[in-house]
């Protein structure tokens, strides 16, 4: 899924021996992962801070996490660090992070219940809500516009877009919000005081 190169991991196990971190790995996260503009983040991780919706890569000497509702953004990307005039730092390059789209007749499915049932309804209220992946029988979903860091989206989640899934779409029986509600342009979200 994910190469890193040796001069990449050669600096990560530099940097973890300089600052005490033996033994952690790398986490990769992608934002806006589907879109014109993904962006990345790189993180250390120990072993307790991986879950069970995490994918471990052993890339040789340290291990690569990746949330498995990300993964499909992250096929064929590499990690390498760039040390030049102009630039440093881990450069995580992944073609298919910003053109993945579902696919297959279940996919399909989705995409079709979200356009014709879910985003008309939630586009009153200026959101949107589109298919990220679909893995086993989970559909991943982000939520966009007036729809990201809304206060109801979980009521939303729970008693629209489930129920009409689960209905439509009988192969889909767990839908996961991957949306990162406080991030964006202007969420509607506001941390507590």
């Amino acid at each position: 899924m994910i190469t890193v190169t040796e001069t990449a991991k050669k600096k990560f196990l530099e940097i973890t021996r300089a600052e005490g971190r033996k033994d952690q790995g790398l986490r990769v996260i992608v934002s806006n992962g589907g879109t014109p503009q993904p962006e990345f983040a790189l993180n250390f991780v120990t072993e307790d801070q991986v879950t069970e919706n995490d994918t471990a890569v052993d890339v040789g000497g340290f291990r690569v996490y990746v949330n498995q509702a990300e993964a499909s953004f992250l096929e064929d990307a590499t990690i390498d660090f760039i040390d030049t005039l102009t630039e440093s730092g881990f450069k995580v390059d992944a073609p298919n992070a910003g053109v993945a789209k579902p696919e297959g007749p279940v996919a399909e499915a989705v995409v079709r219940v979200l356009e014709e049932k879910i985003n008309p309804a939630v586009a009153a209220h200026g959101g949107n809500i589109s298919l990220v992946a679909v893995q086993d029988e989970t559909a991943y979903l982000r939520f966009g516009g007036g729809c990201q860091g809304c206060g109801m989206v979980n009521v939303t989640l729970k008693q629209g877009v489930e129920k009409t899934l689960f209905a439509d779409v009988p192969q889909i029986t767990k839908v996961m919000d991957v949306t990162d509600h406080a991030a964006g342009a202007n969420p509607y979200y506001e941390p507590g005081k």
